[in-house]
């Protein structure tokens, strides 16, 4: 279990490092240092347990599968590439006087922090452990949100706060009833909250009150994935932080949310022998997918729009998870992947299309093919893959969960495909003047970092285009995991 403490240990020391030296000026390169080191140590744990099956730490504490280990690796991999985009783009935000050199220090110490809450959430086999990293993460975020300490960051900050913290509250009722279900057939107590004894021992457990548990559940931690009407925090959170923090937040928190929702359907299934949970996803999911395309339409504010983006794609997510069968979750596990991918990749070309007009209202970022070429083509080509054009693997996900839907639910296959018109409607009204419309006079050149844009866009391109043997595998261990059957 080396390469798992490693993963576990690398950040935690990183929190450390980012207070004491996260003013300085090479800070942000050590940074990445970390977030590059945490990713080898990440791939080390997938390969272990690829190799030798699921690992269960000494303590039990730990519990690592194909279904997490997946999920280990996409978060350190997009928090590198994050990291490397940040350094420049804070390095920026200092030089316009919107962050004092100390505040640094308080970005790159939360920015370690909140990977450590990521990890734990997604490593441990403690339930109750899991809630306490969620809130964890929840606290390192309100801390980034509020960075630039405007009024507007500020109550963005507390509206994440107090909306997650009523969430999380109630996934902590749920957590309290899934331990009184528990404790009263499984012998030794101290076991009742680990995952891999809840998910053996899910058919002695009580129906009726999993299925109570199950519904504080949803709303708790479906506040964290975004879902509708729980949603409301996700775009003020976006607008108002510093942009590497949006990158992680939409394209790696929302995952760990969603994770720990399927985690939890999983013993609901077992104990309940129907699909009532999977039920009750798919409607918050549909929901989530219809509204949230509706909203993108009436954005002004560029970081807001993409926001809502990420509130219909795991709306998508979660519809298909629900869904279940071996095509369904397959396709949502690749969509986890190419929405993180192809999201952060666009965040890191907003933040530095934002900072070229000096603004994140829509109406003022025109023409950015003509001011700085690569930012404008990074836009153009990540709202393309987003809207799921071929061949980009957000089509073959898409494709995928519409699939399974005309093959289980064919009367909401047209739900679905207006969904996708809305959104992509919405994307493309917006983007069209912001890439190739007249560029106003006085737009600041920023020196742009595209190597992460390039490599998340390359990542998803290969796999709409051919899924490598190794990852199909991977996917299909961790379908098989959570329906039961396997895609192959």
């Amino acid at each position: 279990m080396t390469a798992l403490w490693l993963t576990l240990l690398i950040p935690l020391l990183g929190i450390a490092v980012g207070a004491l030296i996260g003013q300085r000026r090479h800070a942000g390169w050590v940074n990445v240092a970390l977030t590059a080191a945490t990713l080898a140590a990440a791939l080390w744990l997938a390969y272990t347990v690829l190799d030798r099956g699921p690992q269960l730490s000494p303590g039990k504490m730990f519990y690592i599968d194909a279904f997490n280990v997946y999920l280990v690796a996409l978060t350190a991999f997009v928090g590198l590439t994050t990291a490397i985009f940040s350094r420049t783009y804070m390095l920026h935000e200092v030089e316009r006087r919107r962050l004092g050199k100390r505040r640094m220090r308080l970005y790159h110490s939360m920015y370690q922090g909140f990977m450590f809450a990521m990890f734990a959430a997604l490593t441990t086999n403690n339930v109750g452990i899991l809630w306490v990293a969620m809130e964890g993460a929840t606290l390192a975020t309100v801390l980034l949100v509020s960075l630039y300490r405007t009024p507007e960051a500020i109550e963005a900050a507390w509206k994440y706060f107090i909306l997650c913290g009523v969430g999380i509250a109630q996934a902590l009722f749920g957590t309290v009833l899934l331990y009184f279900a528990a404790e009263r057939v499984i012998p030794n107590p101290d076991d009742a909250l680990l995952w891999n004894v809840l998910y053996a021992a899910a058919s002695q457990l009580e129906p009726t009150v999993l299925t109570l548990a199950f519904v504080f559940l949803l709303v708790g931690y479906g506040t964290k994935v975004g879902l509708v009407p729980l949603h409301n925090w996700l775009p003020d959170a976006h607008s108002e932080g510093p942009t590497p923090m949006s990158a992680i937040l939409s394209g790696l928190l929302l995952n760990v949310a969603l994770y720990a929702l399927v985690r939890m359907k999983m013993i609901v299934d077992g104990s309940l022998h129907s699909h009532l949970a999977g039920y009750l996803m798919m409607g918050f999911g549909m929901l989530s997918f219809l509204v949230a395309g509706l909203f993108l339409h009436r954005q002004r504010d560029i970081k807001r729009m993409f926001s809502y983006s990420s509130i219909e794609h795991m709306g998508l997510m979660t519809f298909a998870f629900g869904l279940g069968g071996a095509l369904a979750t397959f396709g949502a596990l690749l969509h986890m992947t190419v929405h993180s991918l192809t999201k952060s990749a666009i965040f890191v070309t907003v933040g530095h299309a934002a900072q070229i007009a000096g603004t994140q209202s829509i109406e003022k970022i025109r023409g950015l093919i003509r001011t700085q070429p690569a930012v404008g083509w990074g836009l153009l080509i990540g709202a393309v893959a987003i809207a799921g054009f071929p061949p980009f693997g957000v089509f073959t996900s898409e494709f995928l969960v519409l699939t399974a839907t005309m093959k289980s639910w064919p009367w909401l296959t047209p739900p679905l495909l207006v969904g996708l018109a809305i959104a992509f409607a919405g994307l493309f009204r917006h983007l069209h003047p912001m890439v190739y419309g007249e560029a106003p006079a006085g737009q600041q050149r920023v020196t742009a970092n595209m190597l992460p844009v390039l490599l998340h866009l390359a990542f998803v391109l290969w796999l709409g285009l051919a899924i490598p043997a190794f990852l199909a595998d991977w996917f299909s261990q961790a379908t098989k995991l959570i329906s039961g059957s396997s895609p192959l």
